[in-house]
């Protein structure tokens, strides 16, 4: 159903359709995660994921999309790369901060995510990878995350989600404000853009139905970005390192469902004292 400002708002039974799309892109979001290694390409990672989602029945949201179509199924970005860093020929090395984006249709509807790794040394446990300052980066990027999603369980305005966004940063990182999350149903992107920082304009109301893609950008250094010539990829104009964290949400009538999270979002939502309501089947 559209609604008069435009955002396609979802039924009960359509947001359960979502949610298939949404496990599809998690099985491939952890497939792509359990193979980052040094000595991976970019482009082995993708096909990972591209295997997942076509052997699930679906399609992949990112392959054609666009102008100039994008090229691969997911979006990877390697350090001071911020979001739709093209898959390719690229070697990882240990202690390269990696964000893994993907999309998949099923049956008509988009789930949509992304997570940041760093690669960690053979034998390595991936959560002591990398230098404590990438780590905090990654962190803090996956908590401003979760502090948005948590904010639409309680706010009552779309501008909730950057709001909280932008206070748990509290300027310890560089914010990208030319990217933002965005509304998605039956096609990737939809209505309403949705920005990662704070603004006077308290923004569209949010009511049952709206479904969101969430997703913080942070950098180690400035915030300015700049497209390279694949007419895609978004660098840091300084060189400094990033991080991207995405989830898929719906807003119910009984409260706020992670689509793209393999529990619905239950642990991080608790992580930021928000409730967890999942649809009944």
């Amino acid at each position: 159903m559209l609604g008069r400002d435009r955002i396609q708002y979802k039924t009960a039974d359509q947001v359960r359709l979502m949610r298939r799309a949404g496990l599809v892109v998690a099985d491939a979001l952890d497939a792509v995660r359990a193979a980052v290694r040094p000595g991976a390409t970019t482009m082995e990672l993708d096909k990972v994921a591209h295997d997942v989602i076509r052997s699930a029945g679906a399609v992949p949201s990112f392959l054609d999309y666009g102008h100039p179509p994008y090229p691969a199924t997911t979006c990877i970005s390697v350090n001071d790369e911020v979001v739709h860093g093209i898959p390719g020929g690229r070697v990882l090395a240990a202690g390269d901060v990696v964000s893994v984006d993907c999309g998949a249709i099923l049956a008509g509807w988009h789930g949509d995510s992304a997570f940041t790794a760093i690669v960690p040394e053979p034998g390595q446990d991936a959560d002591e990878a990398g230098s404590a300052v990438d780590r905090e980066l990654s962190e803090a990027t996956r908590q401003a995350m979760w502090r948005g999603i948590g904010a639409v369980a309680v706010g009552r305005r779309l501008g909730v989600i950057g709001a909280a966004v932008e206070e748990h940063v509290g300027g310890r990182f560089g914010l990208v404000e030319e990217y933002g999350g965005h509304g998605i149903g039956t096609e990737m992107h939809q209505d309403p853009h949705v920005l990662n920082y704070r603004t006077r304009d308290a923004g569209r109301r949010m009511r049952a139905g709206l479904c969101l893609a969430i997703e913080p950008m942070l950098t180690a250094g400035g915030a300015d970005t700049r497209v390279l010539a694949d007419h895609w990829t978004v660098s840091t104009v300084d060189g400094s390192r990033a991080a991207h964290w995405e989830h898929t949400v719906a807003l119910h009538d009984g409260g706020l469902w992670v689509l793209t999270a393999r529990d619905g979002g239950e642990a991080g939502l608790a992580e930021v004292g928000a409730r967890f309501a999942p649809l009944a089947d």
